[in-house]
């Protein structure tokens, strides 16, 4: 078929076979088919949808587009963790090591953060000479060796779904539940892990502003997995305000640290504790669970995992022994609560926003990052405030967009004087 055939029958609510998302995605790749044809389907999709069918499939032949790992050789199942992304959302560097502490192998690619969002490449390379770019043999040869490895994305792996993606940015495409979840399970299939769960964020800090649309993309990412083979699960959790006590790269590895050494703060570490045991009852057919990551946690087990994973990838492991050696901004500056009361409001938005201001997020792709600063919450939703004690900390560097930063943050906040209940972190389960 010509490309305008396909543009016109999604334009009409056709479904595609799998070698006309080959014709079109591929073509697009190697160059043959030109940006505007793309685009115009794009929008069909967005406007049109996709089946279940066809999600499978246009996920499958961009993970096909490029390199694909074969981790065989590693003996046993691999697993991997995927966010859809968060303010705080430090989970990752908790959940892993749990996991390969019971013996679980976990490949994971990472990314940078982007906008309010924080990214685990940025939070490792807290530890001097941590290197992010483990190549195909390295990765495999990690993952037998010392059962952890974490390494930025590559260009090799699904070229199609970076392609696809660059040009829904600039053509308002985004927003297409099919195509979030392709482009995201693309990468994950292409990357080899045999089990996979999906943690899919709900609220203000999140892409999936409602528990309805975070659910949907999870069922579709959670069909799209099953369907080439991988055993599959989600949560969705919410994210209407920060996950733990820190927004900020060093801070937050911090809080990893505390966190496996036994006392995170009482959302972080139950949550992980959650979705660890989750990957390790799918990773070994329920033989394992909740009993072994604890195990894991209260043994130290976890954090060692962790050192590990430090060392075998070149950083300095001394902030395992002393959190100074982590970056540290130079001045910390309280924002005091306005009244006696409940903290009824924390918006993850604005609290990401006040991070960024501060240096610790990047407002455009590229841009460089202050892994020292970001905030420090002293309260969340439910905690009682009194009037001049500190809500929360910024910890600062350059003071020039200080002022800018402290207004975001409390834009964010509201102080009421009627007891809020904690809001339900994990709101939906989907194949556990």
């Amino acid at each position: 078929m010509r490309i305008v055939d396909l543009i016109e029958k999604k334009r009409e609510g056709g479904e595609h076979t799998r070698s006309e998302i080959e014709q079109l995605v591929l073509g697009f790749t190697r160059g043959e088919v030109p940006d505007y044809q793309v685009a115009a389907w794009l929008m069909a999709v967005v406007w049109r949808g996709m089946t279940p069918v066809e999600a499978a499939d246009l996920t499958r032949v961009m993970a096909a587009s490029g390199q694909r790992l074969d981790l065989a050789s590693v003996g046993r199942p691999v697993a991997d963790k995927h966010s859809t992304g968060g303010v705080g959302d430090k989970t990752s560097l908790v959940v892993m090591p749990l996991v390969a502490a019971c013996g679980v192998p976990v490949g994971k690619m990472s990314g940078r953060g982007l906008g309010f969002t924080g990214g685990t490449v940025d939070k490792l390379e807290c530890f001097p000479g941590m290197q992010m770019d483990i190549d195909a043999r390295r990765f495999v040869r990690q993952l037998r060796d010392v059962g952890l490895v974490i390494t930025g994305q590559s260009a090799d792996l699904a070229p199609a779904d970076g392609k696809l993606y660059a040009l829904r940015d600039v053509t308002g495409t985004v927003p297409s539940l099919p195509l979030i979840a392709s482009s995201i399970m693309s990468k994950k299939l292409a990357s080899g892990a045999h089990v996979i769960v999906l943690d899919v964020k709900a609220g203000a800090g999140a892409f999936m502003k409602s528990p309805a649309e975070a659910r949907a993309l999870a069922e579709i990412m959670v069909a799209i997995g099953r369907a080439a083979g991988r055993i599959m699960a989600a949560v969705v959790s919410d994210m209407s305000q920060p996950l733990g006590r820190t927004v900020g790269n060093a801070l937050e590895v911090r809080e990893a640290l505390d966190t496996l050494e036994g006392h995170g703060p009482d959302d972080l570490q139950p949550f992980a504790v959650e979705l660890a045991s989750l990957i390790v009852a799918l990773a070994t057919d329920g033989l394992q669970g909740r009993e072994d990551v604890k195990t894991a946690l209260n043994t130290g087990a976890g954090l060692a995992a962790f050192r590990r994973l430090v060392e075998a990838q070149g950083g300095d492991p001394r902030a395992f022994e002393d959190r100074e050696a982590l970056p540290r901004a130079a001045r910390q500056v309280p924002v005091p609560a306005p009244s006696d009361g409940y903290l009824a409001r924390l918006d993850a938005l604005s609290v990401a926003r006040a991070a960024t201001l501060l240096g610790a997020g990047r407002e455009r792709k590229g841009d460089s990052v202050d892994l020292a600063v970001g905030v420090e919450l002293l309260a969340k939703v439910g905690d009682s405030v009194g009037a001049g004690e500190p809500l929360a900390v910024l910890h600062v560097n350059d003071e020039q967009r200080l002022a800018e930063a402290q207004a975001a943050l409390l834009s964010g906040m509201r102080v009421s004087p009627h007891h809020v209940p904690r809001p339900s972190l994990i709101l939906d389960r989907i194949g556990s």
